[in-house]
């Protein structure tokens, strides 16, 4: 059987990790969400008193203190820092969300990501999975530009602060999306022969048909 690495790109509440989730069980795939990694270092990064990039550039040293490691759930592969694999509510709260985007746009941070992500897939292959999705804001033009299926989701902005809502959550999508598609470093954007997905009139069964199909003719 061949072993196949989708990659899910898209801005905040587009779908892309619902999807991901949805297709990794159909499918038997390893899924990597690369956004609670980056939320995984930055709720590091504020307790460890590092509040803002600058004081992250400042002392980069604390980022090779930082020891990622894979925690497999499921079909769920979780970063854990130091052994501890945060809880949800720890990462995805008004604390983080207000941060996150700051953090991931320094250069450092993401260099320091960049091998771990890329080693998602031979913990995939391992651990006897059919294959590797991940999704993010970088996977098919940065980690994974050679991934058999590349795909961008998005939505209208008013969509996705709505699905936010609707989990409770508290985001702001425009701010994210200009501060993600403007940095200099992997800027969010659809990449070049990616399948692009409008979700916006589609619901999460119609988004995964959709992309089931395809992966039909790959596996």
């Amino acid at each position: 059987m061949p072993f196949i690495v989708i990659a899910v790109d898209g801005g905040a509440a587009s779908g892309k990790s619902s999807t991901s989730r949805a297709l990794a069980q159909k499918f038997n795939l390893m899924h990597v969400d690369t956004g609670a990694h980056y939320r995984t270092l930055t709720l590091s990064l504020l307790d460890a008193g590092i509040e803002t990039p600058e004081a992250l550039t400042a002392d980069l040293s604390v980022l090779s203190r930082l020891t990622p490691g894979t925690e497999v759930r499921g079909q769920e592969a979780m970063m854990s820092v130091g052994g501890h694999v945060p809880a949800d509510n720890e990462i995805r709260n008004d604390r983080v969300n207000a941060a996150v985007s700051k953090f991931a746009a320094v250069p450092a941070l993401r260099k320091c990501l960049f091998d771990y992500q890329r080693g998602q897939k031979e913990v995939a292959r391992e651990r006897g999975f059919a294959g590797l999705i991940m999704d993010g804001r970088d996977i098919g033009s940065v980690i994974f530009p050679d991934a058999e299926l590349r795909i961008f989701l998005t939505a209208d902005p008013e969509a996705r602060a709505a699905r936010r809502a609707a989990e409770g959550i508290a985001d702001s999508i425009a701010e994210r999306d200009k501060a993600d598609a403007s940095r200099k470093t992997a800027p969010l954007a659809c990449p070049q022969g990616a399948w692009l997905i409008d979700s916006t009139f589609l619901t999460l069964e119609e988004v995964v048909a959709k992309i089931a199909g395809k992966l039909k003719t790959l596996l």
